[in-house]
């Protein structure tokens, strides 16, 4: 599996306001994966970190605390074109007043996220390394 930087193909996938799933590991082990939304916050030189907004209450963020080895599929146009990020969650903070969410939420539909009642908090993901499947698995 390559590491990043990621090449022009893959970069442009990345950027777009696409479906993706995230993998965590559970306590026992296992692991449970969840649609999100994210965004990737480029580093200049062809790299960078995903960042993911949650709902605070979600076991999920417990899961993620207490592993922080985490995968996120990002989904082309078509669902056989997708790339796979692996990395680890290296930093968390609490989204009090939504920034997060509504930069992330802006991205994906236009608009500031729509729910403003609950506890949110962000997980930035160091990405380590990465995968390409369909029309960009020849990308390096």
């Amino acid at each position: 599996m390559p590491r990043p930087p990621f090449p022009a193909p893959v970069l442009d996938l990345l950027r777009e306001p696409r479906p993706a799933v995230i993998g965590v590991v559970r306590s026992d082990g296992s692991p449970v994966t969840a649609a999100t939304w994210y965004l990737l916050e480029e580093d200049g030189a062809g790299g960078g970190q995903v960042v993911v907004n949650l709902d605070a209450t979600r076991r999920r963020v417990a899961h993620m605390r207490a592993n922080p080895q985490v995968s996120v599929t990002v989904l082309g146009e078509s669902w056989y074109t997708h790339v796979t990020l692996l990395g680890r969650v290296s930093a968390w903070r609490d989204d009090v007043d939504l920034a997060d969410i509504d930069r992330i939420s802006r991205h994906y539909g236009g608009e500031p996220y729509a729910v403003r009642d609950g506890a949110r908090v962000t997980a930035v993901i160091d990405v380590e390394r990465w995968t390409a499947w369909g029309s960009l698995a020849g990308a390096r």
